[in-house]
Order: structure tokens, then C-alpha cells, then sequence
């Protein structure tokens, strides 16, 4: 084979990928498929005198029926600023009742969550006491804290406050901790060009490993990498929301395929069955560019990429982030959906017909 020939052939294995991820940037939208769910809402108990707030965090214990979330409190501010004392991460057994609670004075604007292998819960502060109005404390905020299940602090990443450390975070979305204990950590809050947008990987003991990726429309850059997901291959899912769309990466951080049949994610989550949840909690409202994709949670498989149901949102007239941001099923099916904006709290879907 000739020295071209040779470069001919490494260029179709080497950019496959990204020519695949423009093509499907101008895609149909993904909107006409069976729903069937039906949407309750209340499921969760608070303690007396609490009402929901924001929430965009929502886990599955290791028992695979308890719920996990951690949500922001009510009020105007989006933030427990006004409320330092309150537990924000909570424990829901599967009949709603809340078990437990903890992580006051730690995490200023609580965005992902994660249950590692070893019950251990893990929370990304996507925001920090700088970026909250009238706050004369101590700062904190724009870190990654690992807590055992009873709510004991046990590790935090990045610098406390913010700033940089030449590593991580300046608003991270969210963790993901793999069966080996190596951490994914998803930073960048926001697509404004040139702000910090990055995927980064650490051993289990905090070290960085690896970052990759910066701000870019590009395969393998990011304009919010918002949650993060890994399915039974090991390959890690990034929903890049400012991009519309999924991108696919190894676990040393190689490309290894780019979806956007499964819409605007805000957040994604894989089951013990490969089935892949994705929810768009944007598009037409906070997003309206986004072609005529509806809001909503999708329901497909990781390993096709197949798009099988669609849940639409339960209030499809109401402006700003209404349906869930963040998502996640139980062992049952069972799907639990964090929402943020105007309405708050979570909303449970349970499947009608198997």
C-alpha cells in the first residue's frame, strides 16, 4: 500500500466520528413515540414546614429502590444561602418517607449526584458564595465532596471558593465514579465562549489523571458537559447541553461516538440494562433555536442508540425549565425527574404498560 493510500485509510477511522456528528446535528426531531408513563407528582415526603426548591440532583441507592436528591430550597434566591443549617442531600426509602439528611455548611448550589460502588454519595457544587448576591461569609463552594451513606465528609476536590489550582472545578455539573474508583468530573456551567469547559479524571484517592477537552463546538470539546453517565461497556456519556447532543468517550477520554437523537440533555443516566434516560428540560423555552425538539424525557438503549419512548413535558405551556433536569430509574422502572425553574421538586413516572 502506498504512503497515501496508508493516510487515506488512518483518515476514515480517525474522522468517522466527528463527520458523523455534524451530519446528525441537522436531524428530525426525535418527538413522535409512545408514552407509556403516567406522571405523579408528591411521592416524596418533607419534614413538616419545608417546601421544595430547585432541585437538578436525583440518584438511585445501592438497594435500587432508595432515592437520593439534593436540592436547593425555596425561595428566590435558587440557593439554601439564605438557610445555612439546612441538610440539603437527602435519602427517600422506596415508599417516599425520608430516611435522612446532611451536608449543611458544605455545598453552597448542590447540582449532580452520585452513589459510587461502595454506597458512598457524592455531590458536585456547581456554584460558589461568589456568585451568590449579598453572601459576607466564609467562601465556599465550586468543589466536589464525597460523603459515606451516614453523611460523613470524607473528601473534596477543587479549590474551596474557586479559583484555580491548575486542576479542578470552577462550576462543576456533575461526578460519575467508575467501578475501579477512577472519578469523572464534568466542569462548565454555562456555553458563554471561552469559560471553562473541560472533562477531568482522578484515581480514587483525588489525584488527576487526565483533563481533556475545552470550550468548543467541535467533536470532543464541550459548552456544558451537564451530566454524565457510564453504561455496562464502561464508556462514559457526556450530555454537552450547550451543543445539543451526547458525546461518547473511552475512559482515557477518547471520541468514540456523538449522538443527538436523544435531544438537548440536561441530564442522562443508564441502567443495570443498558437502558439509556435522557432528559431535555430546554428546548422551546430556555432554548427555543433548538429546531422543533420537544421537551421531555427520552427513553432508549445505550448500546443502539435507539430512541423508544418519550415522556413530554407535564406542563408543555410553561416558560423557563419546567420538565426534569436531572433523571434517573429505580430497579423496578420506575423514573424520578429533578426539576429546576418555576416549579421544583420531583415528579415520578411509572411505567403502565411493561
Amino acid at each position: 500500500m502506498t504512503n497515501n493510500n496508508i493516510l487515506k485509510s488512518a483518515c476514515l477511522a480517525l474522522c468517522m466520528v466527528p463527520a458523523l456528528a455534524f451530519a446528525q446535528a441537522d436531524m428530525e426531531p426525535v418527538n413522535d413515540l409512545p408514552n407509556p408513563y403516567i406522571t405523579q407528582s408528591g411521592f416524596f415526603k418533607l419534614p413538616a414546614g419545608r417546601e421544595w426548591g430547585s432541585s437538578s440532583t436525583v440518584e438511585i441507592d445501592l438497594d435500587g429502590e432508595s432515592v437520593w436528591v439534593a436540592e436547593r430550597c425555596a425561595g428566590n434566591a435558587n440557593a439554601c444561602i439564605e438557610n445555612p443549617d439546612v441538610d440539603m442531600i437527602m435519602l427517600f426509602d422506596k415508599d417516599g418517607n425520608l430516611v435522612r439528611s446532611f451536608g449543611a455548611g458544605y455545598i453552597t448550589w448542590p447540582h449532580g449526584i452520585e452513589v459510587d460502588p461502595w454506597g458512598n454519595v457524592w455531590v458536585a457544587d456547581a456554584r460558589g458564595t461568589d456568585m451568590m448576591r449579598g453572601y459576607t461569609g466564609e467562601s465556599y463552594g465550586h468543589q466536589v465532596h464525597k460523603f459515606s451513606p451516614t453523611g460523613i465528609h470524607l473528601m473534596s476536590i477543587g479549590v474551596k471558593g474557586g479559583g484555580s489550582n491548575g486542576e479542578c472545578c470552577y462550576t462543576p455539573n456533575d461526578v460519575l465514579v467508575a467501578p475501579d474508583g477512577s472519578i469523572f468530573i464534568g466542569e462548565g456551567h454555562t456555553s458563554a465562549e471561552g469559560t471553562p469547559n473541560a472533562m477531568y479524571k482522578y484515581d480514587p484517592q483525588g489525584n488527576l489523571i487526565k483533563k481533556w477537552g475545552t470550550w468548543g463546538l467541535e467533536p470532543g470539546n464541550f459548552r456544558q458537559p451537564h451530566s454524565l453517565a457510564m453504561d455496562s461497556q464502561g464508556r462514559l456519556f457526556v450530555a454537552d447541553r450547550g451543543n445539543n447532543r451526547v458525546q461518547i468517550f473511552d475512559q482515557d477520554g477518547n471520541l468514540l461516538d456523538v449522538w443527538h437523537q436523544f435531544s438537548r440533555n440536561s441530564g442522562i443516566y443508564i441502567d443495570d440494562h443498558d437502558v439509556l434516560y435522557a432528559a431535555d428540560s430546554e428546548s422551546g423555552s430556555v432554548n427555543p433555536e433548538h429546531g422543533n425538539w420537544l421537551r421531555g424525557i427520552r427513553v432508549g438503549s445505550a448500546i443502539t442508540g435507539e430512541v423508544e419512548f418519550f415522556i413530554p413535558d407535564p406542563q408543555p405551556d410553561c416558560r423557563g425549565t419546567c420538565t426534569a433536569e436531572g433523571v434517573v430509574a429505580d430497579k423496578h422502572g420506575n423514573i424520578f425527574g429533578a426539576e429546576v425553574g418555576p416549579v421544583g421538586g420531583i415528579k415520578r413516572y411509572v411505567r403502565t404498560v411493561k
